[in-house]
């Protein structure tokens, strides 16, 4: 069997990235002589690479040092990054405690490019576990965090979505219909919880609710998983007022936050 050829990086980005972690590792900044000793990259594609990190703010030249030191762009990603994983580990707890008190698998997800990803997964103490994954992408209209994070989308933004990657039919009970999907989506516009009954998977219900950040648009949604057992009609308003009292919790964790942005997250 013919080995599988990997993607090839980008040279010109692997040299811009070499460059930025160079002067990032400087205390005081690096003149031009000084990175391009240090590097083995043609001195012109150092001056051109410099250039355009400049100009972009990524980084700033000191016109009385001479010195290049990191511009105002990548101190607001560090910080991005740092408040990001901040809040997701306080986010952690509160998915544990979740899944510890409904012995259900929970998973937080968020909206990228026209799909659901996880970006938190936390299993309970018991040995029922869904076979899932942090990085796994799913289909919006079959799932509850899907219907939660679309729910609340423009008409117009959702007549998209359906055009553009369609309603596969994953089993009989996965809603293939736009108009169905509408219906459903009302429904968890007024009930403010979403249900996945056997729609992706059979033998797997998951129930679902949207969090929301301060300017009260939908920043990601929380879900518990579990088996036809562990999840059923009988008890499908009491785990969703759980997960509603999560999600405030975790509406109020992001709103407090100078930005949004959530990273993804192991619990």
């Amino acid at each position: 069997m013919a080995a599988v050829m990997k993607t090839p990086s980008v040279p010109a980005l692997e040299r811009g990235l070499r460059i930025l972690e160079c002067i990032a590792a400087s205390k005081t900044g690096l003149t031009f002589s000084q990175i391009a000793k240090g590097m083995s990259i043609p001195k012109s594609s150092i001056h051109s690479l410099l250039i355009t990190f400049e100009r972009e703010g990524y980084l700033h030249r000191s016109e009385l040092t001479g010195r290049y030191i990191c511009g105002l762009k990548l101190v607001h990603i560090a910080n991005s990054a740092v408040e990001g994983v901040a809040l997701l580990e306080r986010a952690g707890n509160l998915l544990r405690a979740l899944a510890n008190r409904t012995g259900l698998t929970v998973h937080m997800g968020m909206w990228e490019r026209n799909e659901v990803a996880f970006i938190a997964k936390v299993d309970p103490f018991s040995h029922h576990k869904v076979a899932t994954w942090v990085g796994k992408r799913i289909d919006f209209h079959c799932t509850s965090l899907g219907k939660c994070l679309v729910a609340y989308l423009p008409e117009a933004e959702l007549d998209r979505l359906i055009q553009e990657c369609g309603l596969l039919r994953h089993n009989e009970n996965t809603i293939a219909s736009g108009v169905k999907l509408r219906q459903e989506l009302a429904k968890v516009r007024k009930s403010g919880y979403a249900i996945d009954d056997e729609e992706e998977e059979i033998g797997i219900r998951c129930i679902g609710t949207p969090v929301f950040g301060a300017n009260g648009a939908v920043l990601a949604a929380i879900s518990i998983s579990g088996s036809l057992d562990q999840l059923d009609h009988s008890n499908y308003l009491a785990l969703s007022n759980r997960l509603k009292e999560t999600a405030a919790g975790l509406s109020a964790q992001f709103s407090h936050g100078k930005n949004q942005q959530l990273t993804k997250y192991s619990a």
